[in-house]
């Protein structure tokens, strides 16, 4: 099935990230005034002197004060560094009004040791038996050129990947990124209506349908965690494409950058999903390591055969 449309697309750097901290507010040592010296009268009790009094009250000013100015500077110190891409250029977070932000429930299996609550998103598991709830939406995205757009979290590390894919002498090229639910369910519509000559009912169409084309809620890329990347010498999502230069440099190097190859053919019966070598999902590099290293599929790595 050939690309409906060319999906050359160009990535673009994250854009410095500065900020200022101000320093220290300057505090004056308070000025101690000192009593005239008077005479001690022959036949008055003596007054006690009001110096200690004096003494104590500027010290508790300038600790004061002093205290006030370094919780200033942390706070300056510690301030969050802007968005990436908050100002110009073709690069820009979306926020998403009402978003459903990830709570970390993964279906991860329990026998794995990690704090779910930490990286549950990276490993959200959507499949045929974990779809998403139909009102989920990413948090927020980062927009590319071409009207793609991924998870905003996942943006510097496929940056990265496609920075040194092309430092290489490669053409990598984006054809699918984050999809609506809707524009799920136009293109499984789509691959349903292909398959009806092939099936002897419309059950039987989408069940031929959802090996190539996940059904609504099922696709990874409503999540914003994944994206088809082919060659742009070899623009077809076929078998073939597992023998472009583009495909054996990411397949071995991906997981470097915390992506997997998400459907190998040998994990069909597993995953539910045909072959396919253009599909690149993010997982995090350590997950990603184990992965790809020992050959298993996102589901055997969380148990959730």
């Amino acid at each position: 099935m050939r690309s409906p449309h060319s999906c050359l697309i160009q990535e673009f750097p994250l854009p410095d990230r500065e900020y200022y901290a101000a320093a220290p507010a300057q505090w004056d040592e308070p000025t101690i005034s000192r009593p005239r010296r008077r005479p001690a009268p022959s036949r008055q009790k003596p007054r006690r002197s009001l110096l200690p009094l004096f003494l104590l009250l500027g010290l508790t000013l300038f600790l004061g004060g002093f205290l006030l100015g370094r919780a200033e500077a942390t706070e300056n110190r510690t301030a969050p560094y802007p968005a990436a891409g908050a100002g110009s250029g073709p690069v820009h977070i979306l926020e998403v009004p009402g978003a459903v932000r990830s709570s970390g429930e993964s279906g991860a299996s329990q026998d794995k040791e990690r704090d779910v609550s930490q990286d549950g998103w990276n490993l959200l598991l959507v499949n045929r038996n974990h779809p998403l709830p139909e009102d989920f939406q990413v948090p927020s995205f980062t927009q590319l050129v071409n009207g793609h757009s991924i998870d905003q979290r996942v943006y510097p590390a496929l940056q990265r990947m496609m920075d040194d894919c092309r430092a290489a002498g490669l053409s990598p090229t984006i054809c699918s990124s984050y999809r609506s639910w809707a524009k799920q369910e136009e293109l499984f519509e789509k691959k349903v209506q292909s398959c009806l000559s092939e099936a002897a009912s419309r059950k039987g169409a989408e069940e031929l349908a959802a090996q190539w084309v996940a059904r609504p809620g099922t696709s990874e890329h409503q999540a914003g965690l994944a994206v088809d990347i082919v060659d742009k010498s070899y623009q077809l999502l076929d078998e073939g494409q597992e023998d472009t230069a583009v495909q054996q440099w990411l397949m071995e190097h991906c997981a470097e950058y915390g992506f997997i190859l998400r459907y190998p053919t040998e994990k069909s019966t597993i995953t539910g999903v045909g072959y396919e070598p253009w599909h690149y999902r993010y997982v995090g590099e350590e997950a990603a390591g184990e992965i790809m290293g020992q050959g298993l599929c996102l589901e055997e790595y969380l148990g959730e055969i």
